[in-house]
């Protein structure tokens, strides 16, 4: 019975255990509902801030109402593809890589380009080395102004000056006279030539009026060594009467006069001008015609047009002298067929150098007269040529150690016409 009774007692506390339990919750249930109770008048202070804040909720609402049309004017002056200030910053950090590659390879292309142009002076300075004698010459441009035509011009006969100091007419002469009929007779010959036959000839006829009363026949055997022996006797047997009849047997002064004179152009007239009475001309013979050409002085082919190309590039002065340094380069280095490129001392001027021998010692084996060991071309040349190492010219038939003359074999007997030059004599090339 007190077992049973205990076990009733143990279920009642059993009972009664739940029941405190679920009185607990009771009890937390109320304590919400009081803090509700409490937190009320806290609930209507901040519905009262939030009632006084609403009008700055609305003040702020306006402000950005009135920001508005800034933001969208700002948007309309952004143009369209372009990053606005807030990208800005963005695509600054990427350039930046790309500022610094360039920086460190400017020193490079820099040391690349200094390098360009000493590796060019190398590859110029190899051939050098390697033949320090051979001439580089430096052309002219192409479309060179007028000036600079001058200036190269000037240049070019400055050199020869300095070259030829002697330069002179190479046809002996005695007056006007002997002048003007050698002149004439150098006509498709050298002056050597010339220079060989005219002693006969002055010897014979030595006044316009001995000239102008002679035999044709006998003149025309004088002067066959010369060649076109008939046309020449023609012309200087009338050039002689024409002398004694209009002019009084003496040879007139002026270019005008001259050039009436049978066989006497305007070529003719300044050689005798210039040389006879000092009167300056331009001798355009053959040898200036080539040379000037080459030189592109002028690219004029009729005589008269070149003499006046060429006269405007120099002071009325220098025109004789002019003449006779071309002419004297031209026979002695600035061949027609061979020209002597290597043993030019104008290569570095000239625009046509090569188109010769440029080997130096080939080309100082075509050097003729003076320059090259060979007779000059006049019989009695001045001091100055033979203080330069010129040899004067044999009579006609004479031989020579260095260069055989050609012509007959009997000393002081014409040549015939159709004797050739011997070889290594300067009678080769046309004077």
């Amino acid at each position: 019975m007190a077992a049973a009774s205990r076990k009733a007692a143990a279920a009642s506390k059993k009972v009664v255990a739940p029941t405190k339990e679920a009185a607990a919750p009771s009890k937390k249930a109320a304590a919400p509902k009081r803090a509700a109770k409490k937190s009320a008048p806290a609930k209507a202070v901040a519905r009262k801030a939030s009632a006084s804040a609403t009008p700055a909720k609305a003040t702020a609402k306006k402000t950005s109402a009135s920001s508005a049309p800034a933001k969208a004017a700002a948007r309309k002056s952004t143009p369209a593809g372009k990053p606005t200030p807030a990208n800005k910053p963005a695509p600054a950090k990427k350039a930046a890589p790309a500022a610094v590659t360039p920086a460190k390879a400017t020193p490079a292309k820099a040391a690349s380009a200094k390098a360009a142009p000493a590796k060019a002076a190398s590859a110029q300075a190899t051939p050098a080395k390697a033949a320090p004698t051979k001439i580089t010459p430096a052309k002219p441009p192409r479309n060179e102004s007028h000036t600079a035509l001058v200036r190269r011009a000037r240049r070019i006969n400055r050199e020869l000056g300095e070259v030829y100091p002697y330069a002179h007419p190479e046809l002996d002469f005695e007056n006007p006279f002997q002048l003007v009929v050698a002149t004439v007779l150098s006509a498709q010959t050298t002056d050597l030539r010339v220079n060989q036959t005219t002693p006969a000839l002055f010897g014979k006829y030595p006044t316009p009026e001995d000239l102008a009363a002679a035999n044709p026949e006998e003149v025309e055997e004088i002067l066959r060594p010369t060649g076109f022996f008939r046309a020449k006797t023609k012309s200087v047997i009338g050039l002689s009467k024409a002398l004694r009849d209009d002019f009084g047997g003496e040879v007139p002064g002026r270019l005008e006069d001259l050039v009436k004179l049978p066989g006497v152009g305007r070529k003719t007239a300044f050689v005798v001008l210039g040389n006879a009475f000092g009167r300056p001309g331009i001798t355009v013979d053959t040898h200036f015609q080539r040379l000037v050409r080459r030189w592109q002085w002028t690219d004029q082919t009729e005589p008269d047009k070149i003499e006046a190309a060429v006269g405007g590039l120099f002071p009325k002065s220098e025109w004789t002298m002019l003449s006779h340094h071309v002419i004297f380069h031209g026979r002695r280095i600035c061949h027609a067929r061979k020209p002597a490129c290597g043993a030019c001392p104008i290569a570095p001027l000239c625009p046509a150098y090569g188109e010769g021998e440029t080997d130096p010692e080939k080309a100082q084996k075509l050097l003729k007269y003076e320059k090259g060991g060979f007779p000059g071309q006049r019989l009695n040349p001045p001091q100055s040529y033979l203080d330069a190492g010129g040899i004067p010219a044999p009579p006609l038939g004479a031989t020579v150690p260095s260069a055989p003359a050609p012509g007959a074999s009997a000393p002081g007997a014409p040549a015939p016409a159709s004797a050739a030059p011997a070889p290594g004599s300067p009678a080769r090339e046309a004077g």
